[in-house]
């Protein structure tokens, strides 16, 4: 089929990119949309997931090109093929090629196969080996979480999914910020702590971002572990909340993953514990983790090879269960946090999600209950490129989370009140650039200071702040007047 003006959002079946044939969209992300596609000459072949990118020229396709390039491990897809898609003169679209993964997210199949704990260590086992072929290349994934991580429906084996947030020794820096790309709820405390300082040391972000490392990696999989067996996150390692008195080293048996889960084995429940420790040297090496879970899989009693689930837990309602985070019940302040950290988190439109710390909109209410279990509904959100759909049905649009949000340049859709271009893809004045679907401003500032501007964001090389409609307060209640952007 010829390529003329396509969206690639929504291209019709039988699209040909390069040497592949479009069969249908099976999921999009903040940066790219997944289709399963077959080779354009021989549809009897196996199919493979296409990835495309959403905006002309993404240097992340490239990026995570080279880094699957350069891993191998059968937990981890092959790279097949990359190229460009030029939908019309001028433009040109990064797409990737990999194998396809038929399977259920990590999540959704211990609740279907109801696993033991001697099943879990090995699965983990397996993504361990899969982190140390990453970190053995020179790479880091950034955002292990059960939504990137498909177990195979042929075989019950794991794969580790979605590198697009990864990155590796000698690649360019995509954007500044404060975190690197990642989920909030993963993020390992010395991550937190670097940014934000603690209770006592609050701050601005520093002048240089949080340079993540293998370790990372180690605990978001324990994060995974302990999800995985509990049904629940960890307590939050953000160093203002409440509960982060439970990361001392005397408080961590008292919401160790067997001690929630008594059906989770001893030996699994240690390691699980063992890669959440609050200090990064204490983790090990993804090899070290890999190498303790086998042994632990091989010597484990009959204990381990109890369901860790019997089918009976009560779950929420609705089509995707909210899981919360463990409490240990124990009077405690509550902590009071900082406006600017607001500005940080790009503007007043979004609600943080990581455990309710605050409203973006600089006051020091809680965030939206609403906004907060959507997000841990799905993963606590998804900032990477898209192929971690591989196999789910397309997601529906909504806003993503803030945290996420402050770890790519521009949000994938407008905020609330932000001016709109009209049909014709422009916007009212010359001096504003329609991104996105939003009219955005460009600041006469360096881009390392874009942050300090509400809503301040990264394009291109340059910073930008939206653009909003103005509101006339209510003449009967001036205090309604709508000022959210």
């Amino acid at each position: 089929m010829e390529s003329v003006d396509l969206n690639p959002l929504s291209l019709p079946p039988g699209t040909q990119i390069g040497p592949w044939r479009l069969v249908d969209q099976r999921g999009h992300g903040a940066y790219g949309v997944v289709y399963r596609a077959v080779p354009a000459e021989s549809q009897a072949a196996d199919a493979v997931a296409l990835k495309l990118a959403l905006y002309p020229g993404d240097a992340r396709f490239a990026r995570e090109a080279e880094l699957l390039s350069r891993i191998h491990h059968p937990a981890v897809p092959s790279l097949i093929d990359h190229g460009h898609w030029q939908p019309r003169n001028g433009v040109s679209h990064p797409w990737l090629v990999m194998e396809w993964v038929e399977g259920l997210p990590l999540y959704e199949w211990a609740q279907a196969q109801r696993p033991s704990s001697r099943q879990v260590l090995e699965l983990l086992a397996r993504l361990a080996r899969a982190l140390d072929a990453t970190h053995s290349a020179g790479g880091l994934h950034r955002d292990v979480k059960g939504d990137n991580i498909r177990v195979r429906r042929a075989d019950d084996l794991a794969v580790l999914l979605d590198f697009g947030s990864g990155h590796h020794l000698g690649a360019a820096t995509l954007t500044w910020q404060p975190f690197a790309p990642g989920t909030s709820f993963y993020r390992a405390p010395e991550a937190w702590r670097f940014v934000l300082g603690s209770r006592k040391t609050r701050r601005k972000p520093p002048a240089v971002a949080y340079p993540p490392g293998p370790s990372d990696d180690v605990f978001a999989l324990g994060v995974t572990a302990y999800r995985l067996v509990t049904g629940k996150y960890p307590p939050s390692a953000h160093p203002w909340e409440e509960d982060v008195w439970l990361w001392r080293p005397e408080e961590l048996a008292a919401w160790a993953a067997r001690v929630i889960n008594p059906r989770c084995s001893a030996e699994l429940s240690a390691l699980v514990s063992w890669m959440l420790s609050e200090r990064p040297e204490a983790r090990g090496s993804a090899r070290e983790v890999a190498e303790a879970l086998e042994r632990a899989a091989r010597s484990a009693g009959r204990e381990a090879d109890v369901p860790l689930f019997t089918g009976e837990e009560p779950r929420p309602a609705g089509l995707f269960p909210i899981p919360q985070r463990v409490t240990v019940v124990r009077p405690h302040p509550r902590v009071r946090t900082r406006p600017w950290f607001a500005a940080t988190c790009l503007g007043g439109a979004l609600a943080l999600s990581a455990g309710g710390l605050m409203s973006v909109s600089g006051s020091e209410e809680p965030a939206t209950p609403q906004l907060a279990e959507q997000d841990e509904a799905r993963d606590a959100g998804t900032v990477a490129v898209g192929d971690s759909a591989l196999t789910a049905p397309v997601a529906l649009e909504r806003a993503p989370s803030a945290w996420s949000s402050i770890t790519v340049d521009v949000p994938p859709k407008p905020f609330s009140g932000q001016r709109r271009p009209d049909g014709n893809g422009r916007c009212p004045s010359k001096v504003q650039l329609a991104i996105n679907g939003g009219c955005w401003t460009k600041l006469p500032a360096d881009v390392k200071d874009c942050d300090d501007y509400w809503g301040g964001v990264e394009y291109r090389g340059a910073c930008y702040i939206p653009v909003m409609i103005r509101q006339r307060p209510s003449t009967s209640d001036p205090a309604k007047r709508d000022d959210s952007p």
